[in-house]
């Protein structure tokens, strides 16, 4: 996973002035835990049970549980840059992650060391797969990089995807030979011969996409995403996407993962902002919201087993688990009160030059990218002037701190 550069800005929707997880949780539903980290975590992988995971995000951040999350110790990865996406084959020893100007590490002892494998690009990389075991994979980034691996990541062998789309899922449903990735402006790409030609899929969308999975086979398929015109994209196939369906979501947000644990029927989806966890138990023909608690953007879940307990982590460390589903949960009056919303509105949004908030002309706001980055404060009578052209998060008051505002996004279109 991915979502943390300049060049990809459409499929945010602004936050309000808390990034935080708002605490007092009940046990049911989905509950946070303590990462041990302000960074923002873009990967959650399990794999072999509901016990030994892994997390990455930003600036070089590795953790590690081996208790279901009770705690989570962070790990040495040997590099500064930001990482995107974590895989672990077969076991919780020999793992892969990637990350920035074409980081790929690798451990075979369970994180205690990560080594720096050789590759052969300098673009950022989104997501690693490893289809059957830990010798054959597949990484995919920026500008349609794909790289393959068959002797588990002493050499990484650039692919043609035909596409110069940033590629930002990629996955292997049963084996190494038939897979899917996705990327900007709705682009699918699949090979069946283990990526020696890559063809183009219609999705029938131009919203950005940002993860795909195929539960159970090659033909049952479904990509999530945002953006463009278009929030809280669900897109599913079940013919090996010769076709694209899209399903009602029921959110205005973009999503940012997909996950379907045993098979085609339950699954989850989280995304960006306010509570942003989706669940079918019908194959996507019905998204139910599910409540969390947590205001920040939601990067990535994983169910290791079964569809009960699951793991969501995303923005300042935050990680959120359910042991049964997501059923429920709720908050005590002592956080509801806590909870004071001030709706803020900005004209014209989207907008060229600056934006303005009305009735809030004086007043200070602090505006972020989507890598979390704070790219400065202004007064409400000239939001976003001097910026380049993008999607925005904007806080009121001078940092992201305090519950007080509700959520929303400002757009810069030249």
């Amino acid at each position: 996973m991915k979502r943390l550069t300049l060049g990809r800005l459409a499929l945010c929707v602004l936050c309000g002035a808390s990034v935080l997880c708002i605490p007092g949780l009940a046990s049911a539903g989905w509950f946070q835990q303590t990462s041990g980290t302000n960074n923002h975590l873009n990967s959650v992988y399990f794999p072999q049970d509901a016990f030994t995971g892994y997390a990455v995000g930003t600036y070089s951040t590795i953790i590690k549980t081996t208790n279901g999350g009770t705690t989570w110790l962070p790990q040495t990865s040997g590099t500064n840059y930001w990482l995107s996406s974590v895989y672990f084959p077969l076991n919780a020893s020999t793992g892969y992650v990637v990350g920035d100007i074409g980081t790929i590490l690798k451990t075979t002892n369970g994180g205690a060391n990560w080594v720096l494998q050789p590759t052969v690009t300098t673009n950022y990389l989104y997501s690693v797969h490893f289809p059957v075991d830990a010798l054959t994979g597949y990484a995919v980034g920026d500008g349609g990089t794909i790289l393959k691996t068959t002797d588990g990541g002493t050499n990484w062998v650039p692919q043609t995807s035909g596409t110069f789309q940033y590629l930002n899922s990629v996955h292997f449903p049963v084996d190494a030979q038939t897979g899917y990735a996705v990327g900007g402006w709705g682009t699918i790409r699949k090979t069946t011969n283990g990526g020696a030609t890559w063809d183009t899929l219609n999705s029938g969308t131009t919203d950005d996409l940002e993860t795909v999975h195929f539960p159970v086979d090659v033909l049952t398929g479904y990509a999530v995403g945002g953006s463009r015109g278009g929030w809280g994209t669900i897109l599913k196939t079940t013919d090996g996407g010769a076709a694209w369906v899209p399903q009602t979501s029921g959110t205005i947000y973009g999503l940012w993962s997909v996950h379907f644990p045993l098979d085609a029927q339950t699954g989850y989806a989280v995304g960006a902002m306010y509570d942003t966890i989706l669940k079918t138990t019908n194959g996507g023909t019905n998204w139910v919201p599910q409540p969390s608690g947590a205001m920040p953007i939601l990067y990535s879940v994983h169910f290791p087993v079964d569809a009960l307990t699951g793991y969501a982590v995303g923005w300042y460390g935050t990680i959120l688990k359910t042991t049964d589903g997501g059923s429920g949960v709720e908050e005590n009056a002592e956080v509801r009160g806590q909870r004071l919303e001030v709706k803020l509105t900005v004209k014209p949004n989207p907008f060229t030059s600056f934006a303005t908030l009305p009735g809030h002309e004086a007043e200070r706001f602090s505006l972020y990218d989507v890598s979390g980055r704070k790219v400065g404060t202004y007064r409400g009578d000239r939001v976003g002037e001097g910026l380049a052209p993008g999607v925005y998060f904007l806080c009121k008051g001078t940092a992201c701190r305090a519950p007080t505002t509700a959520p929303l996004r400002i757009v810069k279109v030249r």
